[in-house]
């Protein structure tokens, strides 16, 4: 860590003589180098990959509809320099995990202030912050809720001491075969159409390609045929997913035992013939200049109404025929954009489709852009609260006084008259396994899993590591990252395609795999238990990892039964994403005394609010009467 400055005159020369780093330039970042410019702070380095988009506007106040596609790092830095020249800032179009930002590179900050919208990332830096002994103060928020806490090596719990949401998972079945909610429609619609029609072609689908119409000579009924027009092959495609593969679906009579049974869709059940050659028709000519909407080519302007089976297929219909027609360059390469309103009229129609089919209630095209884009409304005036918060957090990590620190919750609805709640930080958890080294438990069947399995499912996706490591005792078995010789790699790729008993060193039960990556200077161990046979419906990997914190938000799909289709999708929630935590005996946390809730709902419980837009939240909702005082001593 740099050299503290805490020893300075006064608190003033403190501020002016930090480094801070800001990774984040989005709704709390924007916010927060204003605060931090203003603030008297004179040496700020920003990181943020993204760039601006339309969406970003309303509450990400230093950007201008003229700064739509640029750096959001490079235009916060010159609006803020406007009202602020003779400060330095410093920024990064990159990725934080990029290897440029190592330990190295964070050990010259005095404290590090997070403003991210992602897991993996936020692991990520607090991985970093860890090796470099650098304080981190984290931050979130969504809609009026937001929070604001310190972490510390040795003195407070880590970012990854508590656990954090598993993201929504169903059965691949489930989403091709029993979809039984309107989200399961979405990430089929999403995920396996979208995907499927214009996304990568060589990516794993679970949709059915295969007809068994005579009129395509297509082994893969989505390829479109040379003598075929765009309306024949919309049609066609129709009726296979919406017809064809329910057909195909109800030949399984045991399936439907227990359930409803959905009826399949062909579109000459749902438009007349003289309204299949019409749509479409009645383009509106201005619109020809502008981005294609099939909704605005067939007339309809309101977003929030739900649209008849009918107009979902009109306006389906009327999708797929402007992708192929004014975005032909981009089909193979595209991925869903919540921004994208070609994307998301072609995924909310779809789902709708579908959604009839099942009985399951339609959605107006609004509500599908929600659930499919994981959007949680976002509220300026919490941004802004919270950045003022972080600010003075990281004026006290300046001056060293750890016991002075808070954690600090935003609350949509006044408690005792408060809305912000500040509470002292916690003290490590002890069985944390980034911070505390404690060992990890996998059960897994030795005899025919693969390397490449574990690496991929459990030390990249769980244990968010990028440049994994692997040794069984002194065997290095795996190594990532570029400068290996061509032999070892070789080598290396053999042993990921090996099952585990079959590796130079053999993993089999009460085997122990040492795990690191050098990038995070993280090691951990992971205590291998034989199993052999595993439920595929709650446990889709085919394996089980004790003692980890959650993972970051994957998207999976796979030709396999017995894997699983992350949803990225809030609508299965009441209020945005919201997940209940588990939290572990003897770990339940307390508010402060003199904040102490007299009308706390005794149901209530540790509550992680995420937002796929810059920001999200750890919501403490607890019955303070009952939680177990666990303070920083």
């Amino acid at each position: 860590m740099a050299s503290s400055p805490a020893s300075a005159a006064s608190e003033e020369e403190a501020v002016k003589a930090a480094k801070v780093l800001m990774v984040g330039a989005g709704g709390i970042g924007c916010e927060l180098l204003k605060t931090l410019a203003l603030s008297g702070f004179r040496d700020i380095h920003i990181i943020d990959l993204d760039t601006i988009e339309v969406s970003n506007l309303n509450r990400q106040f230093l950007f201008r509809q003229s700064h739509v596609g640029q750096s959001k790092a490079h235009v916060a830095r010159d609006a803020v320099l406007k009202f602020r020249p003779n400060i330095n800032i410093t920024s990064y179009h990159a990725n934080v995990k990029d290897a440029q930002f190592n330990v190295e590179f964070f050990k010259q900050f005095n404290v590090v202030l997070n403003g991210l919208d992602n897991l993996d990332a936020r692991r990520h830096v607090n991985r970093l912050c860890l090796a470099a002994e650098v304080p981190l103060v984290e931050s979130g928020t969504t809609g009026f809720l937001g929070q604001v806490t310190v972490h510390v090596k040795g003195k407070t719990e880590c970012y990854e001491c508590q656990p954090k949401p598993v993201p929504k998972s169903y059965p691949v079945c489930t989403i091709t075969s029993t979809p039984s909610k309107f989200v399961h429609c979405i990430v089929w619609a999403k995920e396996l159409l979208f995907a499927k029609m214009f996304g990568d072609k060589n990516q794993d689908n679970d949709l059915n390609v295969r007809s068994n119409e005579s009129g395509t000579s297509k082994s893969d009924v989505f390829e479109r045929n040379a003598d075929e027009d765009l309306d024949q092959y919309a049609r066609r495609i129709y009726d296979h997913v919406f017809g064809y593969n329910i057909e195909v679906a109800l030949e399984n009579e045991e399936t439907w035992k227990n359930r409803r049974r959905p009826n399949p869709i062909y579109i000459r059940d749902t438009l007349p013939e003289e309204a299949i050659r019409q749509n479409g028709s009645s383009r509106d000519i201005n619109n020809e200049q502008e981005e294609p909407s099939a909704m605005v080519s067939l007339g309809l302007r309101n977003p929030q109404e739900i649209w008849s089976l009918a107009d979902n297929s009109r306006v389906f219909l009327e999708a797929l025929k402007l992708f192929f027609e004014k975005r032909e360059k981009e089909i193979g390469n595209l991925v869903f954009d919540k921004d994208d309103q070609l994307a998301v009229e072609f995924v909310t129609t779809a789902a709708n489709i579908r959604a009839s089919s099942f009985g399951i209630p339609l959605h107006s095209l609004f509500e599908a852009k929600g659930v499919a884009g994981n959007i949680v409304h976002a509220v300026a005036t919490t941004n802004a609260i919270i950045a003022g918060l972080i600010v003075i957090e990281a004026i006290k990590v300046l001056h060293g006084d750890y016991k002075k620190y808070r954690m600090t919750y935003c609350l949509e609805h006044p408690s005792r008259k408060m809305l912000l709640m500040p509470i002292e930080p916690f003290e490590p958890n002890k069985s944390c396994y980034v911070c505390s080294e404690t060992p990890l438990l996998l059960e897994v069947n030795t005899k025919t899993t693969k390397l490449r399995e574990v690496i991929e499912k459990i030390i990249k996706s769980k244990l968010g590591m990028n440049l994994p490591l692997v040794m069984i005792g002194s065997t290095l078995v795996f190594e990532d990252g570029e400068g290996l010789e061509e032999d070892e790699a070789a080598n290396y790729a053999l042993n990921l395609e090996k099952v585990l008993a079959e590796l130079p060193a053999p993993v089999v039960n009460d085997t122990k795999l040492t795990v690191e990556d050098f990038q995070q200077e993280l090691s951990c161990s992971i205590n291998i238990k034989h199993r052999d046979e595993f439920d595929e419906e709650k446990e889709p990997d085919g394996m089980v990892l004790s003692g980890w914190s959650a993972p970051v938000e994957k998207q999976v799909t796979s030709n396999g039964g017995n894997q699983s289709v992350a949803s990225s999708s809030g609508a299965d929630y009441a209020d945005g994403i919201v997940e209940d935590i588990s939290t572990k005996p003897g770990m339940k946390r307390k508010l402060d005394e003199v904040l102490e809730l007299e009308n706390c709902d005794a149901s209530s419980s540790a509550q992680v609010v995420e937002d796929d837009d810059d920001d999200d939240l750890v919501m403490l909702d607890e019955n303070p009467k009952l939680a177990k005082k666990k303070r920083l001593q």
